[in-house]
């Protein structure tokens, strides 16, 4: 925690500016971590990708003419160390507490501002292709994504193997200034956006999951199917899901709210959509975990069902050879004096008896569902 404890020492209300000279000062920093690194003026990028230390460079010298007061740099890092960060949080002034957020993972999606950066943390979702689910599938794997959006900079920092944000970039790169001119909460709308369109393409695999799910529970196997541990696990993969997308909804309508400050007006209305698309999501959230809920209750009572009525079978066969049983119990005791003993057709007659009576019990327990 060393670097955090620096950090809180360096970091002041002003900080958004440093001094003169401070770029030349500042560490290299997260140099294995840095996957890309360029700076982009009128929605262009300027030039080959380069290091942190550039990046601020260039920025600042663009920022001595006029035409180029749209420039900004983008940094993009995969998992850093605390070491690794500690130049790049200390140039751009960024929060000791967003920092050690950023550093160390394992946070609830949100968005917040620390004076005019603003922090954002996106769950990135990616959907585990299986043969077929069972009771130890892993369907849904997340990452985390984090982003600082200030006046002049782009910092993400992400974690987990998936959510690459490589073919992003290149795409908003080839649209030319149609986007990034609008500075860089426009890279922010587009990683939001970006990272909803996946939320949106794993609760399609989701919805075909759970749909398989309810086949299985109401099939002909009904209750005697291993659907439980298939229910049960799916629903955590859900829950995982549902952690991952709900807490985002409320950032991402603040974000298209106008006292929204640090968001470009035009950006805004993008915003929205995303908005709209979380929304969408959510409530596909809520209704996979609602509807496992009652394929799980239902598969229950199935399993319960179908004990009753192997109960109510074995009860059936059971009384029914209870008669010859208990026939033959009785013309076996030694006594000498009995009804049919010296009778020439007493035993076909108590075998006859047995066999009518039996059956008489067997279609009796058909017609009530016994049998």
């Amino acid at each position: 925690m060393s670097m955090i404890n620096n950090l809180r020492a360096a970091v002041r209300p002003n900080r958004r500016r440093p001094v003169a000279g401070s770029y030349d000062a500042l560490p290299e920093g997260a140099g294995s971590a840095v996957v890309d690194c360029a700076v982009y003026q009128h929605g262009r990028r300027a030039g080959e990708s380069c290091s942190p230390r550039e990046a601020a460079r260039r920025v600042r010298a663009a920022h001595q003419f006029p035409d180029a007061a749209g420039s900004f740099s983008w940094i993009g890092l995969h998992e850093p160390t605390e070491e690794e960060f500690e130049g790049i949080a200390q140039r751009f002034g960024l929060h000791p507490l967003a920092v050690e957020d950023a550093v160390h993972a394992h946070q609830r999606p949100k968005v917040e501002r620390y004076d005019d950066v603003l922090f954002a943390v996106f769950k990135t979702v990616r959907y585990v292709e299986h043969d077929q689910l069972t009771p130890t599938s892993e369907v849904v794997e997340t990452g985390e994504l984090m982003a600082f959006v200030g006046r002049d900079f782009v910092i993400t920092v992400r974690h987990g193997g998936h959510g690459s944000l490589q073919e992003l970039r290149h795409r908003l790169e080839a649209d030319g200034s149609a986007l990034l001119s609008k500075g860089p909460s426009a890279v922010l709308h587009a990683i939001a956006d970006h990272v909803v369109d996946n939320y949106l393409l794993v609760a399609e695999r989701l919805q075909t999951d759970v749909d398989e799910i309810e086949y299985g529970v109401f099939s002909a196997k009904g209750g005697r199917s291993s659907d439980v541990g298939r229910v049960y696990q799916l629903k955590r993969e859900v829950l995982e899901f549902k952690r991952a997308v709900v807490p985002l909804l409320r950032p991402m309508q603040q974000l298209s709210e106008p006292q929204q400050s640090l968001v470009d007006p035009e950006v805004q209305k993008y915003f929205r959509d995303v908005a709209d698309h979380m929304a969408r999501v959510t409530e596909q959230a809520h209704g996979f975990d609602e509807l496992l809920n009652s394929l799980l209750q239902a598969n229950l009572a199935q399993v319960s069902v179908a004990q009753n009525e192997d109960m109510r079978k074995i009860t059936a066969w059971a009384a029914i050879f209870a008669v010859p049983t208990m026939i033959t119990g009785v013309y076996g005791m030694n006594f000498e004096h009995m009804p049919e003993l010296k009778s020439e057709y007493g035993y076909p007659t108590v075998l006859g008896g047995i066999v009518l009576i039996c059956v008489g019990m067997y279609r009796g327990f058909r017609r009530n569902g016994w049998l």
